[in-house]
């Protein structure tokens, strides 16, 4: 039978690499994208979503899409319960949702810190709590949140970001400790710089600058990060859990 799979954020960049490779595995995926009720934005993020689906579809793949506002607690909750409402279980939960704003410490306001918490972080733990009850049932579940490489080494103007990254970390060693034991588990992955639309704001000197600390000397892939993915939720990783997968080009090694 085929697995069902949730991955937040996954209407473009790692989010939608990972619900396309997912597809082609031939799980079911859940495409979630960013929706706060009617506006440009949350229009703009369901076409997104839309076009994700059509291109799994394309490639013989099936899912649904489920708009929500994973950094709200109730809107996390009614998103896992749709997932198990239209498929009967969820399998795997990819907490792929995030931002970023890059700002030196001294100018991160209180709103700012409490965004990219609620985001990074809270969201991640909204969706976990969720989607752990669902699993305990079936006695089966993997959970993959992102991190960042951030979150282990810290950077300098991303206190509040690598701050949320470090706390995914805590977040998924707990759960691979809490729940080992009832057939789940929680692995995170930590990826270096990426090609998103976050990296595409950088200009070529930052991007030169950045991969001179990059062994294999450039930027990683949204599809680099969802081959990993694919990897942590397969029958191969099941003694995996616990861990974090730095997916950073040998950043390590420099």
């Amino acid at each position: 039978m085929k697995k069902i799979a949730l991955v937040t954020g996954s209407s473009r960049g790692i989010g939608k690499a990972i619900a396309l490779r997912l597809a082609l595995d031939g799980h079911r995926v859940v495409i979630n994208y960013y929706n706060k009720g009617a506006n440009e934005e949350s229009d703009r993020n369901r076409q997104e979503a839309q076009e994700v689906l059509t291109q799994m579809k394309s490639l013989g793949g099936d899912g649904i899409i489920i708009g929500a506002d994973v950094s709200d607690s109730q809107a996390a909750q009614s998103l896992i319960d749709k997932t198990v409402e239209e498929y009967g279980q969820l399998d795997f939960l990819i907490n792929n949702a995030g931002i970023n704003q890059d700002q030196l410490l001294i100018r991160i306001s209180d709103n700012d810190w409490n965004r990219i918490i609620q985001t990074d972080l809270n969201a991640a733990f909204y969706c976990c709590r969720a989607a752990v009850k669902h699993m305990i049932r079936k006695r089966f579940g993997r959970i993959i949140n992102m991190s960042s490489i951030v979150g282990i080494t810290g950077n300098a103007g991303q206190v509040h970001y690598s701050a949320a990254k470090a706390g995914v970390l805590g977040l998924t060693y707990s759960i691979a400790r809490e729940y080992g034991n009832r057939g789940i588990n929680a692995n995170a992955v930590a990826p270096g710089y990426i090609q998103t639309d976050m990296t595409a704001k950088l200009n070529q000197e930052q991007v030169s600058k950045i991969l001179s600390g990059v062994a294999v000397g450039r930027m990683g892939t949204p599809e680099d990060i969802a081959g990993v993915v694919s990897f942590l939720v397969s029958p191969q990783a099941d003694y995996i859990s616990g861990q974090v997968i730095r997916v950073d080009g040998g950043m390590a090694a420099m």
